[in-house]
């Protein structure tokens, strides 16, 4: 029987039961090759320590410093022991406190100028700063003048780590897995390299076995950058070469070209517009209608700011494929939006969308919504018109992906909001064509572009930058509530000044209320949310659309009309709910975040995020774009309890003083890890990321991409690259992996 490769040796055998239990749970580490790609995070050295004056509190923390006392302290009339250590790096002091049984250990380790790595939760005790019962690891314990020596000059592994496992427990075991210091090739000799030879060297990077060497065992900074370079190039280039394949495989496949026809369907409806397209909008249709016109599919991303005319672009789009004979699908991710596009579509369509029917124009296709909540004989009348082509164009959820649903000719579909939506739904959609259809894909989150050549590097991007002419600008501020009541009683007379001058307002709340929510709540009290969250939680006002609703109603709203919009509604009591605020029957809605994307009311100028501190920067970003639809400014309050100095706080801050989305991404990126941000859109192999950091390696990034394109087209097959092709794989089986768990 074959033996088994080093690095798919399970690490328990090598480490034994109870450490290989806690690194697979904890950690997501099953085997040598799992921890060897586990890498620091980053490193400290001696006379570079951790600065104990600006230790975050209530996170865990790692610090390297030297114990300057030591005391043992009795209590209850002597049967109980405390021993309190002093811990400094020179910027600031610590206490270390161990009580009862866990006294014995530190009390004969933690003397007076040891210095060791000590790592717990930062706790406030009679305003000192402490770790309570920290796990430490003593440093130099030699002390000899060679120890301090060597000391000087290591650098340390910091590991991202667990509660259940420290940073130098990690390292311990690399140490097992890789041997004495000058031994790592034995173990590190069978790595496969993804890396082909020639751009290796011709782009001056290590060898794997030499940077996975240098990475966990630096002697120098400079070690350190050349094994992070390296990695960086791993990462980036398998996921290309991946991408490139998809985008080539694509490219091949054929499809039935859809060139508009002369005066016909978009003829019509563009002579109709009240309005003149903006450059960009020009622009991007152009780009659209060319890649329409070829024998391969389009596969195309449109990504634009909040209400930069998206929608409309699309449109056009979708009825010049009508005009070709064809049928367009436009896919959205809740069945709220659907309504709203299908509502919007056949208003700017006119009699145009009434194709077939009494009145309709003679160049007119028929526009049918399809949503899993339809009663059988509009659900019935709308698939029959699918299937006989009747409906040129077909607006709906996820019930479109469904087996029963069958096309006459699927020519274009366009996806909307992609990051709600895997590979996998857009592709099921896809293959319901004759041919595999046109694609378009479209978001109102704006990306980076590393993000873009990362997550959507399968697609062509085109960006619509510009505003609409009319479109106006939004003021946005953020509302202490807790630090300022008196600024949540003004938000309220701003909202009632808005309705006084004709307009309408929107209030968004991040919970619904309900009897469901209640149960929600008690159980996860029972569950462990105890002390001070809990009794915080306690103190402040329900923050959920029923209750808040109740509360403006009887209170600072009181005479107006309030209504409320939520997820748990019925369709049609949803439906005629926004139906009546956009037609102004409402004043102020009060909603979840159902309204968060697609929802267009011009008369609705402001807008009351309550508990914005839970919602993310691309969240509020979104919310903030149904105001300032129309020619009177737009205005935005974000409300919070949390304190000034709170990252939450500085988040909020960061949204109210910038419209543009491009930054906010950015710093929305910045703030999370970037799997959340990469997992959004695909499946989760494209959020294995370990050093590529797609926002400060854009060079990286388009280099790749460009090598990758390069050697996929000269060898679609990889043929000449064996390592490449078994590391790509890893990446894929990763991918099925995470499909099958979504399930």
């Amino acid at each position: 029987m074959d033996s088994v490769p080093v690095l798919e040796e399970p690490l328990k055998k090598v480490l034994g039961g109870n450490t290989a239990k806690v690194m697979a749970e904890h950690l997501g580490l099953h085997t040598v090759g799992d921890l060897l790609h586990h890498y620091p995070r980053r490193y400290a050295e001696r006379g570079e320590l951790t600065r104990l004056s600006d230790l975050p509190l209530d996170e865990h923390v790692t610090v390297v410093a030297q114990v300057a006392d030591a005391r043992v302290l009795k209590f209850n009339g002597g049967r109980g022991q405390r021993l309190e250590v002093t811990i400094t790096d020179g910027s600031g002091r610590l206490q270390l406190v161990f009580f009862g049984k866990g006294v014995h250990k530190p009390r004969t380790q933690l003397v007076p100028g040891t210095r060791g790595m000590f790592a717990g939760k930062v706790t406030v005790f009679n305003h000192k700063r402490q770790l309570a019962h920290p796990e430490f690891k003593t440093l130099g314990a030699g002390s000899g003048a060679d120890a301090v020596e060597a000391f000087a000059n290591q650098l340390l592994p910091l590991y991202p780590a667990c509660k259940q496992m420290e940073s130098w427990q990690i390292q311990q075991a690399v140490d097992i897995v890789l041997g004495p210091a000058g031994s790592e090739d034995a173990v590190l000799a069978e790595l496969v390299d993804p890396l082909p030879g020639a751009l290796r060297e011709g782009r001056g990077l290590a060898t794997l076995p030499e940077a996975l060497r240098k990475i966990h065992r630096p002697r120098t900074k400079a070690d350190i950058a050349a094994a992070r370079d390296r990695l960086k190039w791993d990462e980036a280039f398998v996921l290309q070469v991946a991408l490139a394949r998809r985008r080539r495989a694509e490219a091949q496949l054929p499809a039935a070209p859809r060139r508009p026809v002369e005066d016909g369907l978009l003829t019509a409806f563009d002579a109709r517009l009240p309005f003149t397209l903006t450059d960009g909008q020009r622009r991007v249709s152009e780009q659209i209608f060319a890649d329409l016109a070829t024998e391969h599919p389009m596969h195309r991303l449109l990504q634009g700011e909040v209400g930069s005319g998206k929608t409309m672009v699309a449109l056009r789009a979708m009825l010049g494929v009508v005009d070709a004979g064809g049928q367009a699908a436009m896919l959205a991710p809740t069945e709220v939006l659907a309504q709203q596009h299908h509502r919007s579509i056949t208003e700017m369509m006119g009699e145009l969308a009434e194709g077939g029917m009494l009145g309709g124009a003679e160049q007119g296709t028929k526009v049918v919504l399809l949503t899993g909540s339809m009663g059988a004989a509009a659900r019935r009348q709308a698939l029959l018109d699918l299937v006989t082509g009747e409906a040129g164009i077909v607006i709906g959820t996820h019930a479109l992906i469904e087996d029963k649903v069958q096309f006459h000719d699927l020519g274009l579909v366009v996806v909307d909001e992609q990051h709600r939506f895997g590979v996998e739904q857009r592709d099921a959609l896809r293959s319901k064509g004759k041919q595999p259809p046109h694609l378009l894909v479209m978001t109102a989150t704006p990306i980076p572009r590393t993000v873009a050549m990362t997550v959507f590097g399968d697609l062509e991007t085109s960006v619509l930058d510009q505003l609409p002419a009319g479109r106006s600008p939004i003021a946005s501020h953020v509302v202490p509530a807790k630090d300022k009541p008196h600024f949540l009683a003004r938000a309220w007379e701003r909202v009632r000044e808005e309705v006084a001058g004709g307009h309408q307002a929107y209030v968004v709340c991040p919970r619904i209320g309900d009897e469901e929510d209640e149960a929600k709540a008690a159980k996860q009290k029972k569950s462990g949310e105890e002390g001070a969250e809990a009794a915080e939680a306690e103190k402040r006002p329900p923050l959920a659309v029923l209750d808040i609703a109740e509360q403006l109603a009887k209170g600072p709203l009181a005479d107006l009309r309030v209504e409320v919009l939520h997820g748990r509604m019925q369709p049609e009591a949803k439906d005629e709910v926004m139906r009546r605020f956009a037609a102004g029957a409402v004043d102020v809605l009060v909603a979840t975040t159902v309204i968060e994307v697609g929802v267009n009311v011009p008369n609705a100028t402001a807008m009351v995020i309550m508990d914005a501190d839970r919602f993310g920067v691309s969240q509020l970003h979104q919310l903030r774009g149904r105001v300032g639809r129309g020619s009177a400014p737009g205005l935005c309050l974000l409300v919070t309890e949390m304190p000034e100095a709170s990252p939450a706080r500085t988040r909020l801050g960061a949204v109210a003083a910038t419209l543009d989305g491009f930054e906010l991404s950015r710093i929305d990126l910045e703030q999370r890890r970037e799997g959340d941000v990469l997992g959004q859109a695909q499946s989760g192999a494209r959020s294995s990321l370990r050093v590529l950091a797609v926002i400060d390696d854009e060079e990286v990034i388009a280099a790749a991409r460009e090598e990758a394109t390069a050697l996929v087209t000269a060898d679609p097959e990889l043929t000449g690259y064996p390592e490449l092709r078994t590391a790509l794989d890893a990446l894929l089986d990763e991918e099925r992996e995470e499909f099958l768990d979504k399930g």
